[in-house]
């Protein structure tokens, strides 16, 4: 059981990295000498909040966010990211006021708005939790690069696992992607990073 969960990570770090690796669009002139960086990932969205509340990513303006994609049953890799970002936060005192935490659920089958509440309160305050239909996380994993896929259970049908992409987006205040993180990223290179940016 624990190499199978060890697998699943690793699967979930491996294609996280890559999707990493392939979110930049290098547009090159004909002698193929100019590049630019810009990253594919982002975009708009709709989802609904722990309070039940729709919110778009225009709710979110002005800025940085966070935005780290995963599930309430998850065994490790979730709880890890979040108590990064809640760590992390803490380190940047009064700056983490410039930063929204988000924590995007790919089970909206299992994940509801109110557990969703109950389970970013165990990690930080400020973690907006957010779900939706199967259609609008489609729709925002795509936007991000985010895969996500159910692992079943034949003995447990209804406690399926799920691998899925582990990166924390910095995104800007205008929305767009400016780094990225995993939940094995130190404390102390994540506050640094986000130190410089925050100013």
């Amino acid at each position: 059981m624990r190499s199978k969960l060890i697998g699943s990570i690793a699967i979930g770090l491996l294609l996280g990295g890559l999707g990493a690796l392939a979110i930049f669009n290098n547009a090159g002139d004909k002698a193929g000498t100019t590049q630019s960086g810009a990253a594919l990932i982002g975009g708009p969205f709709q989802l609904t909040d722990t309070t039940g509340k729709a919110v778009t990513d225009e709710d979110f303006r002005g800025r940085y966010m966070l935005v780290f994609f995963g599930f309430t049953n998850c065994p490790d890799i979730c709880p890890a990211g979040l108590q990064l970002i809640g760590a992390a936060l803490d380190k940047l005192g009064d700056k983490a006021d410039k930063v929204v935490p988000i924590f995007v659920s790919v089970d909206p089958e299992r994940d509801t708005p109110q557990k969703l509440a109950i389970y970013v309160k165990n990690f930080d305050n400020r973690v907006v939790g957010l779900t939706g239909t199967p259609e609008q996380i489609d729709a925002i994993a795509k936007a991000y690069r985010v895969f996500f896929e159910k692992t079943p259970n034949a003995s447990a049908p209804n406690e399926y696992g799920i691998n899925h992409t582990s990166i924390i987006y910095l995104m800007g205040p205008d929305g767009k992607y400016v780094d990225h993180f995993t939940p094995m990223t130190g404390i102390d290179a994540m506050v640094e990073k986000l130190d410089k940016r925050l100013g």
